[in-house]
């Protein structure tokens, strides 16, 4: 490969019931400083059926040009169209690296058009970077159950690929009214074709807690030592009306259900407030939650782990200092609905 040959950073840019997947545009936010970095430009790949509309909102995101597969074919997501649509646009144009988010259509395409074209893919990427001489990504993800930061560099094959989890990077502020350059293309593959047909979606709707949505998570560790001691976490997320998160050894304890694991194999979570309870902090853990705006741990070891990523740290057991905490919030929010009537 002629490495000259390839230049730019590209975002897969996913669409779901008309709208950008909000992973989208915060990999444009990543897919710029790798950009500048290189002094090249920031490109979306947009493919569906009237989605040519949604280019001014890359634009205003960071996108410097958007290459739009507007067509009937590609309503639903399927593999085969998706991945014929991304490969042609990468053997036309010759992307230098490629940037998914780490969902189920993501994580599907990103896989596929890896094994055709071929080149490397680095999946669950938690940090991103970009060698400004050479244009070596530098993809960073947990390793070996969570113990080690592992960089992986894919030195012999472009374009580079990677999937990063939601939540992990941050978009840009949105310059309104800001312009960039549309390329319309039309893919080679036919209808008849593709060998999936999407007949029905049907949409089955659960109560769930959607633990990446919530402004303060309670979340708990194997250091309460079991199920009924977790009910602690419960108890100080319902008084302060959060989310309860678990780390992983809780969830494969039975304690809590798998949707409020948070880490490398749950949920990335950014909540206003994150409070760890019992958490020694594996990196797995960390990489889950490092984004928060104010993180609290407590924990009787002082030399744990978590300490080290928290703003505020509490030395101590658990079962004295949270229920503690559970009653002056409760004083406290009294005091606040007196104070208003």
């Amino acid at each position: 490969m002629n490495f000259e040959d390839y230049q730019g950073i590209w975002v897969f840019i996913e669409v779901k019931d008309g709208e950008i997947v909000p992973v989208s545009l915060e990999l444009l936010g990543a897919g710029k400083q790798l950009a500048d970095k290189r002094d090249s430009e920031l490109a979306g790949v947009l493919i569906g059926e009237n989605v040519k509309h949604l280019a001014n909102t890359l634009y205003e995101y960071g996108a410097d040009t958007v290459y739009v597969y507007d067509d009937p074919i590609f309503k639903d997501y399927r593999t085969e169209s998706y991945m014929k649509a991304l490969l042609e646009c990468c053997q036309k144009y010759k992307p230098e690296v490629i940037l998914y988010g780490a969902t189920s259509t993501g994580k599907d395409l990103a896989s596929a058009v890896a094994t055709d074209l071929p080149t490397g893919l680095t999946a669950d990427s938690t940090i991103l970077d970009i060698e400004e001489d050479t244009g070596l990504l530098l993809a960073s993800r947990p390793a070996f159950g969570g113990n080690i930061m592992a960089t992986i560099l894919c030195k012999k094959y472009r374009p580079q690929m990677a999937t990063v989890r939601p939540k992990v990077m941050k978009a840009l502020t949105p310059e309104p009214g800001r312009t960039g350059r549309l390329v319309e293309e039309t893919a080679s593959i036919k209808e008849e074709d593709i060998r999936t047909k999407v007949l029905k979606i049907v949409q089955h709707t659960t109560k769930k807690i959607r633990i990446d949505e919530a402004d303060i998570i309670v979340a708990g560790g194997k250091g309460l030592g079991n199920q009924k001691g977790f009910q602690l976490v419960h108890q100080l997320a319902e008084t302060l009306g959060g989310a309860v998160g678990a780390s992983r050894d809780v969830v494969e304890a039975g304690w809590v259900g798998h949707h409020h694991q948070v880490g490398q194999t749950g949920v990335t979570v950014t909540p206003k407030i994150y409070f760890a309870i019992g958490i020694s902090g594996a990196i797995q853990h960390i990489v889950g939650m490092q984004n928060s705006g104010l993180i609290i741990a407590i924990n009787n070891d002082p030399n744990a782990p978590i300490f080290q990523s928290s703003h505020y740290g509490i030395v101590g057991d658990a079962f004295e200092i949270v229920p503690l905490l559970i009653e002056q919030f409760k004083q406290a929010f009294n005091r606040e609905v007196v104070d208003h009537v």
